[in-house]
This record gives structure tokens, C-alpha cells and sequence, in this order.
């Protein structure tokens, strides 16, 4: 029987302290768990918005590019759960498999945290880039990886059977690239859900993971209410200005500036007549609506 426990996860408590923004509801684990609703909420979102979000709160560190993506046609959401590799050394990992098998971890170190997914996880593995012997996973592994999760992966790495895994449906995934060998023999796994690199980027277990054509960006998960909410602000006014722009009520240049207070106005006016026929949640529009200040 498989257990979710690995011996070198960092405890719920270590991630409960490294995590101190997070006051919601968190997995057993100690991740913090950002609601589906808004998971499903930042499906929308996009990469520059998410990121221009978090730079302005000082994550300065949180977009990743230069990736393949599998699927570049679907979007990656998804609750981190973060593994670390290193190069093998021989007695560390000989130590780390006898852990792993007292603990009841089952077959080679690479299924350890594929065996702790869970339904809404992202699996964001650092395996420093890795691709001649980097591929940790083939279309095989894949499918137990879609089948926990129902999510593709963030691999920082190669990975080895390209055409089985594009045939997998809903697992955008984003790698280094591709190779035939296998990493296995050359790895050994350092942590579980423990912080990670990915390339420029740092990544914690329960963090919103945003995988669009053009990047990865991290989400803190105490921050990925404001990252959806400013999306929907700017999707929203958007569409009006466009609207008004084509009736000729405003000029471009007065909707690509700061709007005055008649054009705030006008929006509010707008949101009130329109919530119905709006791309953004009524109980969305309502909170906004609520907030107005115009």
C-alpha cells in the first residue's frame, strides 16, 4: 500500500512557519489550500497580469520562460507540491532508499512524490535543468502523475516520450526538453515539499501554479485572491473602454489614460446594466460594485 508520507518531506509544522501569510485552510501536509474556486477563477488570468501583481508586492521572482510546453494550447492551474533532485551520490541515496522503504514509500525514489499527489496538485519537480539523463518522466509516469492530480507538471528538466505524453489530454506540462535516456540512474531525490529553484524562480509547496504558452509564474497562495481579482478589473474594463471607444463616446486617449471620474462613473453605470451578460462571476461584479467609491 502506498503512503504519502516520504522521510524527507519538511514537516506541516516547517511549512506552516514558512508560510506565515497563509491564514486559510491547509492539506494535512501543512500546504496552504488556495479554494478551487479560485483556481478555477485564474485559469483567465494571464501571465503578465499575474506577474505585474506580484511585482508590485515585491516578488520580484516568481515568472519563469523558456520552456516547452506540451500542450500550448491549454493552461496549467494547480496547488504546488514541490520535489528537489540532486546528482547521485551513491551511499546518500543508498541510506535515503532504506528511509523510504521503512517509511513505506513504494519502488524507486521518482515515484515518491508522484504517490503523494492529490486531486488540484501541480507536481513542480527542480532537477536543475537537466537533460542528457534528466528525463524523470515518460509517458508511463505521466499518466500516474494526470491520474493523482489531473494536472500536467513543471519539470525543470528533459523528458523522455513526448508523443505518449502529448496524447494525454489536460496535462500541460512544462520542461527543458526532450531526450530518450532516464534520470534515475544519475539522481537522487533531496527534498519534498520543500522550497525549490526553477531556474530564476522560487517555488513553495502550496503555491498557485499559472503555466500559460508564454511562462510559468508562482503564485503565493495569500496573494492569488488579488492576482484574480485585479485580472477580472482589468478583463472588465477592458471591454468597456473597447465598447466605448467604438461608439465613439470616449477617445483612445481618454480611455489609455488615467479615466476621470465621469468615465468611472459610466463603468459603474455599465457594470450595474451588463453583470448578466459579463464574462466575470455576478458575485464578482457585486463585490466590486460594492467597493466603488465613484
Amino acid at each position: 500500500m502506498t503512503t504519502r508520507f516520504c522521510p524527507l518531506n519538511m514537516s506541516s509544522e516547517e511549512i506552516v512557519d514558512y508560510t506565515p501569510e497563509w491564514e486559510g485552510e491547509r492539506f494535512d501536509d501543512g500546504r496552504p489550500k488556495v479554494s478551487d474556486d479560485l483556481l478555477l477563477r485564474m485559469r483567465e488570468v494571464t501571465t503578465t497580469q499575474a506577474w505585474g501583481v506580484l511585482r508590485g508586492q515585491g516578488y520580484e521572482w516568481a515568472f519563469e520562460g523558456d520552456w516547452m510546453c506540451t500542450h500550448p494550447d491549454e493552461v496549467l492551474v494547480g496547488r504546488a507540491l514541490t520535489a528537489m533532485y540532486m546528482p547521485r551520490r551513491p551511499v546518500l541515496r543508498k541510506v535515503m532508499e532504506a528511509k523510504g522503504e521503512e517509511a513505506g514509500c513504494v519502488g524507486d525514489q521518482i515515484s515518491w512524490p508522484i504517490d503523494m499527489l492529490v486531486a488540484g496538485d501541480v507536481y513542480v519537480a527542480d532537477v536543475y535543468g537537466k537533460i542528457v539523463q534528466g528525463p524523470v518522466i515518460g509517458d508511463n509516469l505521466a499518466v500516474a502523475i494526470l491520474t493523482n492530480s489531473g494536472n500536467g507538471v513543471v519539470h525543470d528538466a528533459a523528458v523522455r516520450d513526448l508523443d505518449g505524453i502529448r496524447e494525454l489530454e489536460g496535462f500541460c506540462s512544462f520542461v527543458r526538453g526532450t531526450h530518450p535516456t532516464f534520470a534515475s540512474p544519475t539522481i537522487m531525490l533531496a527534498g519534498v515539499n520543500c522550497p525549490v529553484r526553477i531556474g530564476g524562480a522560487t517555488c513553495m509547496p502550496g503555491d498557485v501554479v499559472l503555466g500559460r504558452h508564454d511562462g510559468v509564474v508562482f503564485v503565493p497562495p495569500h496573494l492569488a485572491e488579488l492576482v484574480v481579482k485585479t485580472s477580472e478589473l482589468i478583463r472588465l474594463r477592458d471591454r468597456f473602454g473597447k465598447q466605448r471607444i467604438a461608439e465613439g463616446k470616449y477617445t483612445s486617449g481618454q480611455i489609455d489614460r488615467r479615466w476621470e471620474d465621469e468615465i468611472e462613473r459610466d463603468f459603474s453605470a455599465w457594470l450595474d446594466q451588463h453583470q448578466h451578460d459579463l464574462p466575470i462571476s455576478r458575485a464578482a461584479i457585486q463585490e466590486l460594485l460594492k467597493k466603488r467609491t465613484w
